[in-house]
């Protein structure tokens, strides 16, 4: 009995590190828990990309209430794959810096919201929980269509049309009616996101365009083809934050650069 106590001891104190550390290797910044008043000023969602990395330049007045920042302290090796951004439900890539930062624009609703952020290879994760008051001009998006990929150093587009025929797209990301997208991601992973506050009643069409297959290095640093076919997903968000809230997700093979596939045609309301 005293050898599995002793047992059943060492084995607690040993994992306690582990989970510590497990614990501690992500920093969020911003979003934070609790209560959140939102603010109109710096809550831009267009932002500009570094490139040819995927890098976002977030203005630098956006406001805290706005944006996911933070750091993932270990940094995976080359070639383990994108770390995880879970944003209300929605799983997507999210590419970060040499350094383990990430920074990206995001609109919250009013009302309950969660912010997860996972390490590449699963084993650490982060999450907040805060309840969000849009407040002091800030609307969120009700209509939202977010695209990301399965494959590094691939770049795929998100397209919508809307109802008056608008078209919001990387050459034409901000548009009178309120659509706007947030960065293009030209090297692999996304995401990509088109939102508007205050959505046409109507029909839209949601496209996905295979621009174009990526490049990586060899061992020796000469480039390579990257594998042609990725696998894209298209979340449609409506009447997110309210209890009409409804998501779609679509899963869908793009087998070949220059490929354009309308993934789903729908009304709003």
């Amino acid at each position: 009995m005293n050898l599995r106590l002793s047992a059943l001891f060492l084995s607690l104190t040993c994992s306690l590190p582990l989970a510590v550390l497990a614990a501690d290797a992500i920093r969020i910044d911003t979003p934070v828990g609790g209560w959140r008043q939102g603010s109109g000023e710096g809550a831009s969602f267009s932002q500009q990309v570094n490139y040819p990395a995927s890098s976002v330049n977030v203005d630098a007045g956006q406001s805290d209430t706005a944006r996911i920042r933070g750091q993932i302290k270990a940094q995976p090796k080359p070639g383990g794959g994108p770390a995880r951004l879970v944003v209300n439900g929605i799983a997507m890539p999210l590419k970060v810096q040499d350094d383990g930062s990430f920074d990206r624009p995001f609109v919250f609703p009013s009302g309950s919201n969660s912010v997860e952020v996972r390490s590449a290879d699963g084993q650490a994760r982060k999450r907040v929980q805060f309840y969000g008051n849009g407040g002091n001009g800030q609307t969120a998006a009700r209509l939202r269509v977010v695209l990301s990929w399965d494959s590094d150093n691939t770049d795929l587009d998100l397209h919508l049309v809307t109802p008056d025929g608008g078209h919001v797209w990387y050459g034409d990301r901000v548009l009178p009616n309120g659509a706007a997208q947030d960065v293009d991601v030209t090297t692999g992973y996304g995401p990509e996101m088109i939102a508007s506050p205050t959505p046409l009643k109507g029909q839209y069409l949601v496209y996905v365009n295979y621009y174009g297959g990526g490049y990586g290095e060899d061992e020796e640093g000469n480039s390579e083809a990257a594998q042609a076919l990725t696998t894209a997903q298209v979340t449609i968000l409506t009447e997110e934050g309210t209890p009409n809230e409804k998501q779609e997700t679509f899963l869908v093979p793009m087998r070949a650069p220059g490929e354009l596939t309308l993934v789903k045609r729908f009304s709003y309301p």
